[in-house]
Parts: structure tokens; C-alpha cells; sequence
């Protein structure tokens, strides 16, 4: 039998939820320190309440039939200075893509981007970024995303 899934936006009664798949996001990644995962987790919460009721942190969810949320990602909205390539402003990040392991590999991850650019297209959030794992930077690439000259420094 065909399982049906279907996107909704997330609410402040999924913060857990979310807050979960990012675990696991970070499981897949290889950081597996039980305390760091459980202070990220601390942390998270409040920091994600906060930015769901200001709508400054949008989600979309991918639910089973049954309502069993197998999927998610979000996008941290940003105020940035006007600059030549972007006169707005505003940009977002795109955080916390994670697919339920038994969900991978049906293109839902790309359902969800998918959903995610085009509701950005709408609000004229012109730049996306994203910190890409192994496993998703060909989703990426094939949606658009290039790699960038932005570097960073771990104080």
C-alpha cells in the first residue's frame, strides 16, 4: 500500500518535535556526546519558542497519513544590512533538514526545500543559506545552492 504524506507548517506544539529531528540531525553527523546533545537540546527550546511566536523561525513538517511527523525543516529568518545583491535585507538560513531513517530516500527532504524556496520567492527572501552535511549537499546542488566564499573563525 502507498503511504501519502503531506506538508503543514509547524507550530509552537511541535517545538519538541523539532527539537528531536535536530537531535537526530546531529546523531547523523557524528556528534554523539549524550550531554552536549541534552545542553543543545536545553538550549534549543527556548531560543526556538521565542522565534516561532515572533515569526522569525518558519517550519514545515512532512506527516504520514496517520499524522506521524517523518520529516522537517526550517529557515531562521535574518535582518541584514541592504547590500548590492540583496537591497531588502533580509535573508534566511535554512536549519534542521532531517528525514526519519525508514522515511529516506522518497524525496522528501526535497518536497520540503522545495516548499521552503518557494514560500521564501513569496516573501522576497532573496538569499538562502545553509550549513550542508555529507549526505544532503547533492540535494542541495541540485535545488541551486552553490558553494560561497563566506569563511568563518571558531572563537
Amino acid at each position: 500500500m502507498q503511504e501519502n504524506f503531506s506538508i503543514r507548517r509547524a507550530t509552537l506544539d511541535d517545538v519538541e518535535v523539532i527539537s528531536q529531528q535536530r537531535r537526530g540531525m546531529f546523531e547523523d553527523m557524528g556528534y554523539t556526546d549524550p550531554a552536549i546533545l541534552d545542553a543543545m537540546h536545553d538550549g534549543f527550546v527556548p531560543w526556538l519558542c521565542k522565534k516561532l511566536a515572533c515569526e522569525e523561525y518558519v517550519a514545515w513538517l512532512m506527516v504520514s497519513d496517520d499524522q506521524t511527523v517523518v520529516a522537517g525543516v526550517g529557515l531562521w529568518l535574518q535582518d541584514w544590512p541592504p547590500g548590492p545583491r540583496n537591497l531588502v535585507g533580509r535573508r534566511g538560513y535554512v536549519l534542521n533538514v532531517y528525514t526519519h531513517p525508514d522515511y529516506r530516500r522518497r524525496g522528501l527532504a526535497r518536497q520540503l526545500m522545495e516548499t521552503l524556496i518557494a514560500w521564501s520567492q513569496e516573501q522576497q527572501i532573496l538569499i538562502l543559506t545553509l550549513h550542508a552535511s555529507v549526505d544532503g549537499r547533492h540535494l542541495y546542488e541540485t535545488l541551486g545552492f552553490e558553494a560561497h566564499n563566506e569563511m568563518i573563525k571558531r572563537l
